[in-house]
C-alpha cells in the first residue's frame, strides 16, 4: 500500500513540487525510510487525496512532486458521533483510533464524575487530535473528523437531529432495537464505573436512550468500538 501523508496549509496541486511539513517529512523519512522515487499519497482533509512521489529529501525535510488528484472517498454513510468519557491513557488512545478507523464524524471527550484522564485531559486534545490524523493515513480516509474541546457529561448535547443512544448495561433495549432507522446518531460512552444516576438523568432530559450491547459488561473502549462497529453492520458500509 503506497504511504499516505497528511499535509496541512500546502498548495496541492498537479504538477507542483511541494515541500513537506516538518511532522510529515519526519514521518516519511524517519519512520517510513521513504527514498527519492518512492510514491505518496498525500491529502489535506478537504476531500479526495493526490499520488505523488517525492523527488528530494533532505536532513530535515522533502519535496513531493504531486502527479493527479483522485476525489475517491471513504467516508461512512453514517454521521456518527461518539461523546467517551475520558478514560487513562492507552485506553483513551485506543478508543478514538478505532473509532475514527471505523468512520466517525466527531469525537466529544466528556468528563463525568467518575472519569480517568487525570487533571492534564485537556492539553490531550491535540494529541488525540494527532492520533485521528494518523488514524485517517493508516484507513484511506481523506476527512479528519473533528475532536471537540474536552467537556462535562452533564453539559454536553447531541446535534438535534440525531438518534441519541446512551450505552448502559443495564438497559433491557437491545442495540439492534434502536438503530432500525436515521443516518445520524449520537453515542455516550461513560467511565469503568459508569455515569451517576444524576448524569445519567441529565443525559436522558438530552435525549438520550439506554441501549444494551448485550449480557457482559464491557470496558468503556470496547463498548465504544462495539457500537460503532454495530452501527456500520445495521445501517452503515457493511450493512
Amino acid at each position: 500500500m503506497t504511504p499516505r501523508l497528511h499535509v496541512e496549509d500546502v498548495a496541492l496541486a498537479g504538477g507542483a513540487t511541494v515541500a513537506l511539513p516538518e511532522s510529515a517529512a519526519h514521518h516519511a523519512l524517519r519512520v517510513l525510510r521513504l527514498r527519492d522515487g518512492d510514491a505518496v499519497t498525500l491529502f489535506d482533509g478537504s476531500g479526495g487525496e493526490w499520488r505523488g512521489s517525492i523527488v528530494a529529501k533532505g536532513r530535515s525535510g522533502a519535496l513531493v512532486r504531486v502527479l493527479a488528484h483522485d476525489p475517491v472517498e471513504r467516508e461512512s454513510p453514517l454521521a456518527v458521533t461518539l461523546a467517551l468519557s475520558t478514560l487513562a491513557t492507552d485506553a483513551m488512545d485506543y478508543a478514538v483510533r478505532k473509532a475514527v478507523e471505523l468512520g466517525v464524524a466527531a469525537i466529544v471527550p466528556v468528563v463525568a464524575s467518575r472519569s480517568q484522564g487525570g487533571a492534564a485531559r485537556e492539553k490531550r486534545v491535540d494529541h488525540w487530535r494527532r492520533i485521528a490524523v494518523a488514524a485517517c493515513e493508516q484507513c484511506g480516509r481523506n476527512r479528519i473528523p473533528q475532536v471537540h474541546p474536552v467537556m462535562g457529561a452533564m453539559e454536553y448535547r447531541a446535534p438535534q437531529e440525531a438518534a441519541k443512544l446512551l450505552l448502559s448495561p443495564n438497559s433491557r433495549l437491545r442495540f439492534a432495537q434502536a438503530v432500525k432507522t436515521g443516518e445520524t446518531f449520537a453515542l455516550a460512552a461513560g467511565p469503568e464505573a459508569g455515569f451517576t444516576a444524576e448524569e445519567e438523568a441529565a443525559l436522558a432530559s438530552a435525549g438520550f436512550v439506554p441501549v444494551s450491547l448485550g449480557p457482559r459488561v464491557l470496558r468503556t473502549e470496547t463498548a465504544a468500538v462495539a457500537a460503532i462497529a454495530a452501527l456500520n453492520a445495521l445501517r452503515g458500509d457493511s450493512a
